[in-house]
């Protein structure tokens, strides 16, 4: 996940629906709701840090941790020195203290690549959390994979890029190999055009469940995207809040 080199440009254009004040709010709601009182904040896997500056605002004191520098440069400037950010791989995590909740959002967990850099995100996350500290995330359900994703083809036209976004579905293990084809103007009808390919897998409610008690967190409750209601078989994107409770078992 440490490329994005392509799609760090445009990232924010093609993210521009993506209602980060909304989700925002939903993720105060939820941080003071069961730790009321909690400041530091972990935005794991933060992009070109959209949700940092959102939560900036609404008065946290904010890390963000992202793989891509390119990402992070974005972040940087948009947050204008209000957040620390750092170059770091959700496995590969060293902050350089605790904080009370680690979010991570925008199906950043489906980023990864098995079952094992799972439990690793896991693991970090919980390492580098207060006692009673929180983990919020979401990931996309085998609903969104087999019905929205697909093998469809999704097109972006906007004054700053073209933007063709190509699913492949892998039907046994519902994995999503996504290709981007950007086209960015030049003036006098040119074109510049390049690409980047990644991958979006599907990890079932029993085993990020299982995940989350190997390394010490404790499972809170299962919501439907941003809100407060309980899922359903269309439900597209599952919010997960877990609690630490103790330290992590999980010895890598």
């Amino acid at each position: 996940m440490s490329g994005y080199v392509s799609f760090a440009q445009y990232y924010d254009v093609l993210m521009e629906n993506a209602s980060y004040g909304i989700r925002a709010r939903f993720l105060d709601e939820t941080i003071q709701k069961y730790n009321h009182g909690a400041r530091e904040v972990l935005d794991l896997a933060c992009g070109t840090g959209s949700m940092t500056h959102e939560l900036i605002k609404l008065g946290y004191d904010m890390t963000g941790a992202d793989a891509s520098a390119d990402m992070l440069s974005h972040a940087a400037q948009k947050c204008g020195g209000k957040a620390l950010f750092l170059n770091q791989e959700m496995g590969g995590l060293d902050l350089y203290g605790t904080v009370d909740a680690v979010v991570c959002t925008l199906d950043s967990v489906n980023h990864l690549p098995d079952e094992r850099a799972v439990i690793k995100a896991f693991h970090n996350a919980s390492l580098f959390l207060n006692p009673g500290g929180l983990f919020i995330f979401d990931v996309n359900t085998a609903f969104k994979h087999r019905e929205i994703l697909d093998d469809n083809v999704f097109i972006y036209d906007t004054p700053k890029v073209f933007c063709c976004w190509q699913n492949t579905l892998c039907r046994y293990t519902l994995r999503v190999d996504i290709r981007l084809d950007f086209f960015a103007p030049l003036g006098d009808k040119k074109y510049t055009r390049e690409s980047e390919c990644f991958s979006e897998w599907y990890y079932s409610d029993l085993f990020l469940k299982d995940a989350l008690i190997k390394t010490g967190l404790s499972h809170i409750e299962t919501l439907c995207g941003d809100s407060f209601t309980k899922p359903c078989e269309s439900t597209e994107r599952l919010v997960y809040v877990a609690r630490k409770e103790r330290q992590s078992l999980w010895a890598g």
